[in-house]
């Protein structure tokens, strides 16, 4: 990696009239925002359809992307639809929104006969023949979900459940137009995400991604591929995932994801990591891997537990899996690993065996001795620096949380602290050794604890945070600019010389 700098946003979070952030006009003015700044990277939080709580963290599948990031204005503009039918759109409640948002999807897929271009039309048909190995089990799973609301696949009719070839046909035959609405969903979805993309390239703009290593039971690719997880014969899990007890919890955590069953994956070379991360790869110029510990060993809990305190550490897939990944994106793998907590050796040695970047957190450095690996003094330049992450408070509100004594230790290594500290933190992941600082566009923005993504450990109010316009001073771009400048982070500025 190059020396250079980006923000941590997800689209949801962008400004707008609708429930959510979408690819419409404002991603594309934070496009204009991110090269005025100088800033050469836009992380994102993954984009795949999610359950109720909206978590990005356990989707509906791994390889869809969410309908609510798909601008509906695009189609005001050619008078696919009106002003009026957007307007009325809900923006209180996501689940009325959710179902308006898809009937309007349908009357689009039913138009697109006679209103599309041949060229349109051959994209849809030319997307749907590259994407139909996981487009027709996730239509098939999405339509499933509407006939059986609230419930989970394992509670689906026998034949559904487990996939009886017939029954999956005839159902399919049933709901024709439910299920070419879903394959139109995704054809949108993509499409404007790839004119997102079109305009950060020209930008010299990177977009990364970000992929959980554990995916949700109750999504469409444990159901469609059952016999590459851990579960018993009715579907159930028998092993899920977590973590041990530790400093912060005495029982652990127990995540309740699937285990993966390594084995039968190396069978395949681990085809389905491979078609997974293709996909993201044609979003995506790279991707973190989130827990990428699990790959070097992860804490199998018996699902029959209601505590992580009782489970053991198994060996994952380690070199193994990666040796395959090259074969297929070659030797310089676009990934980086979330390796965050308590880390061994181990995991650090498969990290560093694939040259693959890590991350460092301006958050956790001072809670230590001057050895903690989080302080700048102790970065290494093959890594990413953070203030915090999505999980983490905002700067402005971490500091306010800090007692005196941790806000002492915080002063004394500041360069200037009669200034804003947030600023001067993020002066320091600026001037880290770390090839590369992503800096979540709160703590650009200064906002409070009142602006944080999610709290982990609780399942209300999360991801549903946004800013607006009006949150952007009109000399940051000149500020961001002049740290870039500072500490040789301006890919542009630097080709130009």
């Amino acid at each position: 990696m190059e020396r250079q700098s980006g923000a941590l946003l997800h689209p949801s979070s962008l400004p707008g009239n609708q429930i959510c952030g979408t690819f419409g006009e404002h991603a594309f003015h934070f496009l204009d925002f991110l090269e005025s700044s100088g800033l050469s990277i836009w992380q994102m939080l993954p984009l795949c359809p999610t359950h109720e709580d909206r978590s990005p963290y356990q989707a509906l599948s791994v390889h869809a992307g969410n309908y609510l990031f798909i601008d509906m204005m695009e189609y005001v503009n050619r008078a696919w639809l009106s002003q009026e039918e957007v307007d009325n759109l809900s923006n209180k409640n996501i689940t009325t929104h959710l179902s308006q948002k898809k009937i309007l999807i349908e009357k689009l897929a039913i138009q697109f006969g006679s209103k599309a271009s041949n060229q349109e039309k051959e994209n849809f048909q030319n997307f749907c023949q590259q994407h139909y190995f996981w487009l027709k089990d996730f239509a098939l799973f999405s339509c499933l979900k509407n006939t059986y609301p609230q419930s989970a696949w394992t509670h689906w009719p026998d034949e559904y459940k487990h996939r009886n070839k017939n029954a999956l046909n005839t159902y399919e035959k049933q709901n024709p137009q439910a299920i070419n609405t879903c394959f139109f969903e995704q054809y949108l979805f993509f499409s404007q995400f790839e004119k997102l993309k079109t305009a950060a390239k020209q930008k010299n703009i990177l977009l990364f991604g970000d992929i959980p290593i554990f995916i949700a039971h109750d999504s469409v690719d444990v159901w469609a591929h059952q016999e590459l997880f851990l579960l018993n014969d009715n579907g159930h899990p028998s092993f899920v995932a977590g973590v041990p007890p530790d400093y912060f919890s005495a029982t652990g955590q127990r995540w309740g994801n699937p285990h993966y069953n390594w084995i039968e994956m190396e069978k395949t070379q681990y085809q389905w990591w491979v078609d997974r991360l293709q996909i993201q790869l044609t979003l995506f110029d790279t991707i973190r891997i989130d827990h990428f510990r699990g790959f070097e060993a992860y804490w199998e809990i018996p699902a029959k537990n209601e505590t992580a305190i009782e489970g053991q550490w198994k060996p994952g897939p380690g070199g193994n899996f990666f040796h395959a990944m090259q074969k297929h994106f070659g030797q310089n793998l676009p990934f980086i690993a979330e390796d965050l907590g308590i880390i061994t050796e181990e995991v650090t040695q498969l990290r560093q065996a694939f040259n693959l970047p890590g991350m460092k957190i301006l958050q956790f450095a001072f809670d230590s001795d001057d050895n903690n690996p989080y302080l700048p003094q102790n970065h290494e330049a093959n890594s990413i620096v953070y203030t915090g992450t999505h999980d983490n408070n905002t700067t402005v509100g971490w500091i306010n949380s800090l007692n005196e004594d941790q806000k002492q230790k915080v002063l004394r290594y500041l360069e200037d602290a009669t200034k804003p500290l947030h600023w001067e933190i993020i002066k320091l992941a600026f001037s880290s050794v770390a090839d590369c600082v992503i800096i979540p566009l709160q703590d650009f923005l200064g906002l409070d604890e009142k602006h944080r993504m999610n709290i982990p450990g609780t399942v209300e109010g999360n991801w549903t945070w946004r800013f607006d316009w009006e949150h952007v001073e009109p000399n940051l771009q000149q500020k961001i600019n002049q740290l870039n400048q500072r500490y040789s982070r301006n890919i542009k500025t630097r080709k130009q010389d």
